[in-house]
């Protein structure tokens, strides 16, 4: 059996999101399965080179997990003739100069998203990777989550009939860090520092529309800071400058509507912290995380409006749970494993830097929307080549 290694130079893991989901969940574990099979039975290993400001965090992170190569210069691991491929797990801020850098070095690029803090920096990026010929890929996890992936299932099985419109609840209570601690960090509060759930969140669900339903032709959106005032990682007071919740409308090809409330202001009261509802002709579903469940047009039941009356059914048993009919694996880990394929084989990988830039687009689409109070239509990509 032919081996390969391929190093990847691994930026911002010193997180939360890049150390568990990328670098131990997905890189160290396609490893210990023995590395990427390839279509001819080679398979393919992954050389991390770990990549940060902080040192002692570096070295500490490298020998928990036996990483050799690590370093606080960019430009070194860049030289690195072993390294192939570059990803980026940084703050939005840092991203766009490092991912410059790695294509100017001739890497391979997959990067956190969003790509960019703006539009036009986002699309350069992208002409800038194809201009260079590298390879290129942005993580859209939520495509591989099992929920969503069911949800797939049904929509290529033609379950719904005619997909009319699509509602979506995202989100969870972050305290705000003076009486317990805030589950997420500080900067995401503040613009300044590109915080903000637009820009984290309309990224996602422009891909999650655009790869099961149709692309965003159109965005009308508010965007709010509900709390105000926020405590840092130090236990000192700040102003959250940065939009904590935004309720958008999207316009998809088709004719088809979706609807997403994220929020960082809201206490659950449903099954999981992401839930998507599809209606359609001839079937609904509702799909998070992991589970989806169903309700066909043949036993949808007939409710009736009556006030006066308590509720006797029990709407939620009405549905029917969607089978997994298969093992999934950890939807980071799988990605990595296609954009390996992707630059050891190439083989197709969709997910690319102008899929990014769309993103970024929908997200900055949405701003406007909120700052003008009115509904904006988005350009195609095509007409900024």
């Amino acid at each position: 059996m032919t081996i390969r290694t391929l190093g990847v130079v691994m930026n911002g893991v010193t997180g939360r999101m890049g150390h568990r989901q990328h670098l131990v969940r997905s890189v160290l574990a396609i490893n210990e399965q023995g590395g990427v099979t390839l279509s001819e039975g080679a398979r393919v290993l992954l050389r991390p080179i770990l990549v940060g400001r902080d040192a002692g965090k570096l070295r500490d992170l490298a020998e928990r997990h036996g990483i050799a190569d690590w370093t606080t210069d960019l430009a070194e691991a860049l030289g690195d003739d072993g390294a192939d491929i570059y990803f980026d797990a940084q703050v939005t801020q840092a991203r766009v100069a490092a991912v410059t850098k790695a294509i100017e070095a001739g890497k391979h690029v997959y990067a956190e998203k969003p790509t960019a803090e703006n539009f036009p920096d986002a699309l350069e990026l992208a002409r800038r990777a194809r201009a260079a010929g590298v390879k290129n890929g942005v993580v859209q996890d939520k495509l591989f989550l099992p929920g969503l992936l069911k949800l797939r299932r049904l929509i290529d099985g033609g379950f719904f009939g005619r997909i009319l419109s699509v509602r979506g609840e995202f989100g969870y209570w972050v305290f705000e860090g003076d009486w317990q601690p805030a589950q997420r960090p500080s900067w995401n509060y503040r613009a300044e520092d590109g915080g903000g759930i637009v820009l984290d969140m309309f990224p996602h669900w422009t891909y999650v529309l655009e790869n099961l339903f149709g692309r965003v032709q159109a965005v009308t959106a508010r965007a709010v800071t509900h709390v105000p005032a926020r405590y840092d990682e130090d236990g000192k007071p700040y102003d959250a400058t940065a939009d904590d919740a935004a309720y958008g409308i999207f316009e998809l090809d088709g004719g088809i509507i979706a609807q997403i409330n994220s929020s960082w202001c809201v206490r659950v009261n449903r099954d999981e912290l992401v839930e998507f509802q599809v209606d359609g002709t001839h079937g609904s579903a509702v799909a998070g995380l992991r589970d989806c469940r169903v309700q066909h047009r043949g036993v949808t039941p007939k409710p009736v409006w009556n006030p006066d009356l308590p509720v006797t059914e029990g709407f939620r048993g009405q549905w029917q749970e969607v089978p997994d009919n298969t093992e999934f694996d950890n939807g980071f880990k799988t990605q990595w494993e296609m954009f390996v394929r992707h630059v050891a084989e190439d083989t197709p990988f969709p997910y690319d830097f102008a899929a990014g830039a769309r993103g970024v687009q929908v997200a900055e689409a949405g701003l406007r929307s909120s700052a003008e109070g009115r509904r904006i239509e988005l350009e195609s990509l095509d007409d900024h080549a």
